[in-house]
């Protein structure tokens, strides 16, 4: 067997196997091995019963008791109190009643598994249970692999599989040249004997991961320097009278932003910038005002968003401001006439379009494209993006937007080939938002606040992690809290919104919003970047303490954006002190300030997760980790400047090809 072996070839895994692990993406005998262990079961490093703190915990301990029952919808609940000589703690199963038999009160088992606050206290959440002689016996056992699951392939399955390919394994060969060490740091990763084994064998792999992008990177860097374009000129008085027709002023932001698309967009090299902002910091302005300079020099302009009602906002609201100066149109699934539209696109009697997906379907044509602009990039596949691209003669320049702060630190790492405009300053008038931690023993209070603002007819989103109950936790979900504020409110209109639902449901809810009817909106965070409603002026965050500071921020950014003062209420899970997370966000509003704070405390992985991990693939590397990258990169110069032909290292360039085509939004 090689790494391009089928898994087929493994022993287990038959068709129906072989079936779910492809629908994961798990193909070849290299996608399995490097389907890692997201953590291990560490049985070196028990901890005292008195000492333990929330999180993943491993104790050794004795059954003091176990006890099995059923519950509603055929779940069954089976608890049992485990006691060492410092104290004791209370552990819980769903749906393993096995458990009651497999425990005896005679013996001493090493319980792993996450200490957290549920049901009014403290519990261990279905700890695996080893017994202690037998631990103890074979020190291999002592650190165990936890594997993601996939479907009804759990961990203990991914242990066996990858178990019987321990010798393909370790004679893994090379990725990189002069980079030895592969099959080792594989080794280490999957049965390793301490933790900082792991951890060296992960870093190897992340380096590896690291050099790939960055190779990808700077050949496309390369490649874009040979493209050419057709340069789009501006008229700087042309342009100075169309600010003064604005009814308000720009931020010092945003003219340094259109300053820099302007000197991008008049090279022959295609534009590539990413404009990020705030929430409210004015991106969708200066794409506006880059799109006017394309059609005053003869050129269309395409703004492609993420949802209809955030496409029918952008068309709305620009064509009031820039309605005399140049013709936008708005081109959704649902718009009608779209065939006569189309028509006056392809004829170039449109300047701006704006729309969805429906901007890139096959009879969409553009007769002179010049600027396309992408609005929240990382919901568009690259597929989506490329389409559009190439809706022009050449390839157009291409402006891409995102309301995620990405900490200044990370941004050159990040878009090594990329422009980056940063809006960092918000318009004027707009107001600071009261944000006020809330223990969930004082919700009263919060709802004795917040009547009073839907009796002057604002409106509020109240935001939860679930959408239905699952018996596992209390953390509150969208379907319950529903049907609670529904009779908290009975005079108020509370409707519910969800990302399970189909897309065309979900617009009707934002559309019904936006248009004031509904008072309280119930949703999970599929509203975290979306439509503009200036009438809703109360955030209310359930289980605030379970999201990250940059989620937060974007969430709490949903409201202030009318006249009217406005409140973030972060309903913490526990009666417990509040985390440092949100005595951040209670006392900054700075989104930047909120990233790189949110980075120290949780890395990249959570905060970035659509944009790093989605935007970049990236499954082991961290790109905040500025010693693999220093290394990756020089492995980099020493490839490229010893001149190795990347065509003959078949894995390597398949790799390479990945990232150029993701490293880049075009």
């Amino acid at each position: 067997m090689n790494l391009a072996s089928p898994i087929e070839d493994v022993k287990g895994i038959g068709p129906k196997t072989s079936e779910i692990l492809n629908h994961a993406g798990i193909f070849t005998l290299r996608d399995l091995i490097y389907h890692l262990p997201r953590d291990y079961q560490n049985f070196q490093q028990a901890e005292s019963i008195k000492d333990l703190k929330p999180g993943q915990v491993t104790i050794k301990a004795r059954v003091d008791s176990i006890t099995t029952s059923r519950r509603r919808r055929g779940l069954t609940l089976t608890e049992a109190t485990l006691r060492d000589q410092t104290g004791a703690v209370r552990a819980i199963w769903f749906n393993q009643p096995y458990r009651a038999k497999q425990l005896a009160t005679d013996k001493e088992y090493y319980f792993s598994g996450k200490l957290e606050f549920s049901y009014g206290r403290y519990q261990l959440m279905n700890p695996s249970a080893e017994l202690g002689k037998d631990i103890e016996a074979d020190p291999s056992r002592s650190l165990q692999s936890i594997y993601p699951a996939r479907g009804t392939i759990k961990s203990h399955d991914f242990v066996k599989y990858i178990k019987t390919l321990e010798n393909t394994i370790a004679l893994t060969p090379d990725l990189i040249p002069d980079f030895p060490g592969r099959a080792d740091a594989l080794m280490d990763v999957h049965f390793p004997e301490t933790v900082e084994q792991a951890k060296q064998g992960r870093a190897y792999l992340a380096t590896e991961e690291l050099f790939s992008l960055l190779l990808a990177s700077k050949l496309n860097r390369e490649e874009n320097k040979r493209m050419r374009t057709a340069p789009i000129k501006h008229d700087l008085e042309q342009f100075k009278a169309m600010l003064k027709k604005l009814p308000f002023p720009l931020t010092g932001a945003q003219k340094r932003a259109i300053w820099e698309i302007m000197q991008d967009m008049e090279r022959e090299i295609p534009m590539n910038r990413l404009l990020q902002g705030d929430v409210g910091s004015g991106k969708t302005m200066v794409a506006a005002l880059s799109a006017f300079i394309a059609a005053k020099a003869g050129f269309q302009a395409a703004l492609m968003a993420p949802t209809e009602v955030l496409a029918t906002q952008h068309a709305e609201g620009l064509s009031e401001l820039f309605g005399n100066e140049m013709k936008i149109a708005l081109l959704t699934g649902s718009t009608k006439h779209k065939n006569e539209l189309k028509k006056h696109i392809a004829a170039g009697e449109v300047d701006l379009v704006v729309g969805t997906h429906a901007l890139i379907t096959d009879d969409t044509v553009f007769k002179n494209l010049g600027l396309a602009i992408i609005d929240e990039q990382h919901r568009f596949g690259v597929a989506q993006r490329q389409k559009l691209l190439a809706k022009a003669h050449t390839l157009p320049h291409l402006l891409s937007m995102t309301a995620t702060p990405i900490p200044r630190s990370l941004q050159l790492t990040i878009f090594g080939d990329l422009s980056v405009s940063v809006l960092d300053e918000l318009p004027a008038g707009r107001q600071a938002i009261t944000t006020k931690i809330v223990s969930p023993n004082s919700t009263k209070q919060m709802w004795d606040a917040i009547e009073p603002e839907l009796q002057n007819h604002h409106q509020v989103y109240y935001i939860c992690k679930k959408i239905d109950d699952d018996g596992k936790s209390e953390l509150a979900s969208v379907k319950r809290e529903c049907q609670h504020l529904a009779k908290l409110f009975p005079n108020y209109h509370v409707d519910l919104l969800h990302g399970k639902m189909k897309a065309a449901e979900k617009d009707e809810i934002m559309k019904r919003f936006a248009a004031g009817q509904i008072d309280i909106l119930v949703s999970t965070t599929v509203v975290e970047v979306g439509v503009n409603v200036p009438n809703a002026t109360v955030m209310v965050i359930k289980d605030a303490d379970q999201y990250g500071l940059s989620q937060l921020h974007q969430l709490r950014g949903r409201v202030g954006r009318g006249q009217d003062a406005s409140y973030c209420y972060l309903v913490n899970s526990s009666s417990e002190a509040p985390s440092r997370r949100l005595r951040e966000i209670e006392r900054s509003q700075d989104g930047f300030h909120l990233a790189e704070v949110d980075l120290k405390l949780r890395g990249p992985g959570e905060i970035y997760g659509a944009l790093q991990h989605g935007a970049l693939d990236l499954r082991i590397a961290s790109v905040t980790d500025t010693k693999l990258v220093h290394q990756a990169s020089k492995l980099v110069d020493n490839f490229l400047k010893k001149g190795y032909d990347l065509l003959e290292y078949k894995e390597l360039a398949a790799s390479v090809r990945k990232y150029q085509r993701l490293t880049t939004l075009n």
